[in-house]
């Protein structure tokens, strides 16, 4: 039974979740806040939830042996390290939708409150002033609003900007014509957009490319008059600069719930009169609490129990309906990096990925990462589909894939080819309709090989009495071969020999058929097959 950890406060209904579902919960809403104390017990969980309380840091992360799975309830990911997560083949998942409509929202709340003055004038009125010629604000209907990034939440803070009448433009280097079409906005460059917005919104994460997007040149080339939200991410803004242009009346006012250092208990934008600030509420809704807690239980179970992968930021998502057709096909995958794996002691320079027929309609992000894993597992046996894209990156692995319609006898294969200093190495397999991963072709010679646990393969010139010195030798030391896989290229020419047996050749009795003279190669090779 996987077991999981909720270190942070999450609804009992989604704790509930989990124990619907079979998984072993340990409920410790404080303990994230303990750093020593969750580092003495993280190794006894598969799964980790979280909201913002947690620091999954590099220190702790080592300390998690059988962590396989961090959730965080809710989009941001600033508190997990997720590079030595990936190392560790950890996934990490976020919910990018729960929260999504309440911190657009926010916002729009935002933008109308620094418009109309809101908070000074609530303030104004409290103190038992009526001061209504103080607080002369703007109207949004007809102004120009410029949305920096057209993803999930900015969309939804264009459609309800143009519902309050608003001209929209918008930059996303992600963001097609059909896409802003469909939107209603004009796709602009930065600088245009900089130029023309009456009101400025961010919906970005915190990434090298948009940390500091409104720098002090782009603050700069600012409209004069502009007001600036952001609800997005501390980072993205020069608050020192951005608190210059305030005071200087270049920038009208500004409405920040984010900050770069949180928590805020200070800031340039602090004490000046045209700047609205809350204290990161973007996602404070009980509304968009209980849906990102929910969303986190299930993707986390939907993993631990079938494999699913939903909203990962270090991994392909795998839906589970997904899980259920591609489980074989990833298999497979995995089997046809293992075994070049094996066959290469040289270091590697590039793999090459071919998906013919219906392989090619599945998810190849997903596939390339079960091939690098298979492959990289002879130097890391603890690598996974997480990992391995990390390892294959930091030693320089070029990765390229290829899809073709079905070109062949079989509805669809996968072909791995390694490239290294001096060669090229290559292997194809299908998966049959009883959902077994076969080996169809190795070396350009075809063949069709059952995968077992344990596994010899030769390769000889093409004469009599191979066949039979193989099958005497190992019979006559006591190995029992459950399946034998012979081919050729050409009549006299190269051959290759793949036997499945029941337990590993010991060297000994590689060495006798080396001695032979009769083999150029004789390599013994393992795969992770349940034989049960």
């Amino acid at each position: 039974m996987p077991k999981v950890l909720i270190s942070d406060a999450l609804s009992d209904a989604a704790v509930q979740i989990f124990r619907d579902r079979g998984i072993e919960v340990d409920f410790q809403p404080k303990l994230g806040k303990d750093k020593e104390a969750l580092a003495a017990i993280i190794d006894q969980y598969d799964g980790l939830a979280i909201r913002s309380a947690t620091k999954a840091t590099e220190k702790l992360i080592e300390q998690a042996s059988n962590l396989k799975v961090i959730g965080r309830a809710g989009i941001g990911v600033d508190n997990v390290d997720i590079p030595a997560a990936s190392k560790r083949g950890i996934i990490v998942m976020n919910t990018p939708f729960g929260n999504s409509i309440t911190t657009a929202e926010h916002a729009i709340a935002m933008m109308f409150a620094v418009a109309r003055q809101i908070p000074e004038a609530s303030a104004s009125t409290h103190a038992g002033k009526w001061e209504k010629s103080k607080f002369m604000g703007v109207e949004l209907t007809g102004k120009t609003l410029g949305v920096i990034g057209a993803g999930n939440i900015g969309s939804i803070v264009i459609d309800r900007a143009r519902g309050l009448k608003m001209k929209v433009v918008a930059y996303d280097p992600f963001l097609s014509e059909d896409r802003a079409t469909e939107l209603g906005v004009e796709k602009v460059e930065l600088d245009a957009l900089l130029g023309r917005a009456d009101f400025l919104t961010m919906h970005v994460p915190l990434t090298d490319q948009t940390r500091n997007v409104l720098s002090r040149e782009n603050i700069a080339k600012l409209k004069p008059g502009v007001r600036i939200v952001n609800c997005a991410r501390g980072g993205l803004v020069d608050e020192v600069a951005l608190a210059e242009a305030l005071k200087e009346g270049r920038v009208a006012g500004a409405a920040f719930d984010v900050f770069a250092e949180e928590p805020a208990t200070e800031s340039p934008l602090f004490g000046l009169p045209n700047v609205v600030v809350t204290p990161h509420l973007g996602a404070a809704t009980s509304e968009a609490q209980e849906n990102v807690a929910l969303q986190v239980a299930e993707q986390m179970s939907d993993y631990l129990l079938t494999g699913a992968v939903t909203n990962a930021i270090n991994m392909p998502s795998i839906s589970a309906e997904e899980a259920k057709i591609m489980g074989p096909w990833i298999n497979l995958a995995g089997h046809l990096g293992n075994f070049t794996g094996q066959m290469t002691p040289e270091p590697i320079k590039a793999i090459n990925i071919l998906y013919d027929g219906e392989a090619a309609e599945l998810n190849l992000a997903a596939l390339n990462a079960a091939v690098v894993a298979g492959i990289m597992r002879k130097a890391n046996p603890d690598v996974n589909m997480v990992s391995a894209p990390v390892m294959a990156k930091e030693k320089g692995i070029q990765i390229s894939t290829t899809r073709q319609d079905q070109s062949g006898t079989y509805e669809g294969y996968v072909k791995v080819t390694i490239v290294t200093e001096d060669r090229e190495r290559s292997v194809a397999g299908t998966v049959f309709s009883d959902g077994k991963p076969r080996f169809i072709q190795i070396k350009g010679i075809n063949v069709d090989a059952e995968i077992g646990r344990h596994m010899l393969y030769t390769t000889n010139s093409d004469k009599p009495g191979v066949i039979g010195t193989l099958g005497v030798t190992l019979g006559e030391n006591g190995v029992n071969i459950a399946n034998f896989t012979l081919g050729r290229n050409t009549k006299e020419g190269q051959a290759i020999a793949l036997l499945y047996v029941d337990d590993e050749v010991p060297q000994p009795v590689q060495q006798k058929l080396r001695d032979t003279g009769l083999f150029q190669q004789v390599t013994t090779l393992v795969f992770d097959v349940d034989e049960g």
